[in-house]
């Protein structure tokens, strides 16, 4: 028993109060020092689900994935957006140093196909980052997909409702966005595998390209040679 608790001890399942050690789980930094500071200096988790909780797209969340777009993009990773609410604006990425060409673009038609798509997504050994906004997802849906998460070695974000907050979720990290002064986004902790909730800072944009969501002539082009959809 105490082998067993140990290895979840040291896998960050088990909360130790105000103890905390730096996790040794795989990670990709945020891309903003005051963001990794409050997440332990470690980032976004690597095989594990990240939710992004707000109110409405548009507030400059994509921002907060934008360092990490460019950086495994350029590496060669594909970067999957899955069913977005707008066309992503194809011209700001490329300014920011996103490779297009690794950028995949996927719209599904119900929930047991975006369920299934987003999964192998994260199976995928080409896959670097899935971005994903979800309808409504069942407790059980989020086990799958965390399931999945792990068995890949990607970054995985969710973008759901603010109202979802209250729903349990196996996610190993929670982050409640909200809109800031000067185009600022407002970040608190709402989960942190293997420590506590209630980190708060304030993220400035105004240095960034306008990323958001518009209604562009073309859709963002990926790796299929000129076809649009």
């Amino acid at each position: 028993m105490s082998e067993i608790l140990n290895t979840l001890m040291q896998d960050d399942r088990v909360w130790q109060g105000q103890h905390h050690t730096r996790t040794g789980r795989p990670s990709e930094p945020t891309g903003y020092q005051v963001l990794d500071n409050q997440l332990g200096g470690v980032g976004w988790p690597r095989g594990a689900l990240s939710e992004c909780l707000l109110d409405e797209p548009g507030i400059g969340e994509l921002h907060l994935l934008l360092p990490l777009m460019q950086r495994l993009s350029q590496a060669g990773k594909t970067v999957f957006w899955l069913n977005p609410p707008h066309t992503p604006y194809a011209p700001a990425l490329a300014r920011e140093g996103v490779n297009l060409d690794q950028v995949i673009l996927i719209n599904t038609e119900d929930d047991g196909d975006f369920l299934w798509t987003l999964e192998n997504c994260l199976r995928s050994p080409v896959t670097g980052l899935v971005m994903a906004w979800p309808g409504k997802l069942a407790a059980r849906d989020i086990r799958r997909l965390q399931l999945a998460a792990e068995a890949g070695s990607n970054v995985c974000v969710l973008f759901r409702e603010r109202r979802h907050a209250e729903q349990n979720s196996p996610a190993a990290l929670r982050l409640d966005l909200t809109a800031g002064s000067q185009q600022a986004l407002k970040v608190n902790v709402l989960k942190r595998r293997g420590s506590w909730p209630g980190q708060c800072c304030s993220v400035a944009m105004s240095h960034r390209a306008d990323l958001a969501f518009r209604e562009a002539p073309r859709v963002v082009q990926g790796p299929w040679a000129g076809k649009t959809g």
